[in-house]
Formats: C-alpha cells, structure tokens, sequence
C-alpha cells in the first residue's frame, strides 16, 4: 500500500524566503514557478509596470549577493546556470504582483504568499518579544547576583573570628 506524502504549500513557501539586503524576499523564479509561469515571463510583466516596484518592492541581486547565496549549496537555485541576475521582491513587491499577474493561480497563490509572509513576521515579532523578556530576566539575575555576592560578604566577614588582642586590655597599674 503506497502512502501519498502530503506536501504542505505553506511550508513550501517558507523555505523559498529568503533575507537579502535586511529584506524578507522571494526570488524572481521561485514565484514563477509558484505563479506556474515562466520567470521570463514574470520579469515581462513587473517591466510592463516598472512604476508599481519601487526599490522597496523588488530590486536585482548583485553577482555577489547571487553568489554568495546560492552558490554554497543552499537554495533551489544550485547549479542553474545563470543567465540573467534574478530579482527579489518583497512583501510589497508580491502584493504588488498580484495587479500585474491576473491568471487564477496566480490570484489565488498570492493570497497564500501574503499569509506566510505575514506568519514569518508574526513568528520574527513573537520572538522579538521572547527575546526581550530573556533580556529583562538575565538583568533581574544578574542584579539578584550581585546582591547575592554583597551578602555573601558581610555574612563572611561576620563568620571571621575577631582579632586577638594585642595586649591585656584595661587599665594597667606601673610598676
């Protein structure tokens, strides 16, 4: 009995964003294929419209950015031969895709796209969050530490035993 291995689109999609330049992004290609469309066919259609994709939407990966990602073995850009730097686009950049790409699936997969990208930064946020209240309780633990350290030291100093006199004490009659 063969078991089908049921893929999740969500996860998918997840593993295809990447940060570049501090920008959550997707690739040029990895969208065309989502889309089911050619990446030169996508590229058509933002070039048609240039004036909707600020730099802030998309903008074009340098050779070094290209290389210094894909080229290590990460990423399902390995080993493509590389005619044309991809573009990246983010969030905005999607959201704005779906004004130019009109097709069903494109419609219909950009309303999935927005909905990860808005769990991601959701799950960025949550962790922003955890992180500070790390923060606040390792500086109540070091404070707490420190006190400790104060107390251990008056406690210590009040365990000695007192100095031995140096002489008798009193009032010594001469002889």
């Amino acid at each position: 009995m063969s078991e089908k291995i049921k893929i999740d689109p969500e996860e998918i999609i997840k593993q295809r964003i990447y940060v570049i330049r501090g920008y959550r992004v997707m690739l040029d290609s990895d969208l065309a294929e989502l889309y089911r469309v050619e990446t030169k066919n996508l590229n058509k259609a933002v070039k048609r419209n240039l004036e909707r994709f600020p730099v802030d939407f998309m903008f074009q990966l340098t050779v070094e950015e290209y290389s210094n990602r894909f080229q290590i073995g990460t990423g399902s850009h390995v080993h493509r031969n590389i005619k044309y730097l991809p573009y990246a686009f983010t969030e905005h950049g999607v959201a704005m895709l779906s004004s130019v790409l009109r097709s069903e699936i494109a419609v219909q997969m950009n309303i999935l796209i927005i909905r990860v990208f808005i769990k991601v930064k959701e799950l960025v946020l949550s962790n922003k969050d955890l992180e500070i209240r790390i923060g606040e309780v390792e500086k109540k633990q070091k404070e707490h530490g420190d006190l400790l350290k104060s107390v251990h030291a008056v406690v210590k100093h009040l365990l000695e035993p007192p100095p031995k006199p140096k002489g008798k004490m009193g009032f010594q009659e001469k002889k």
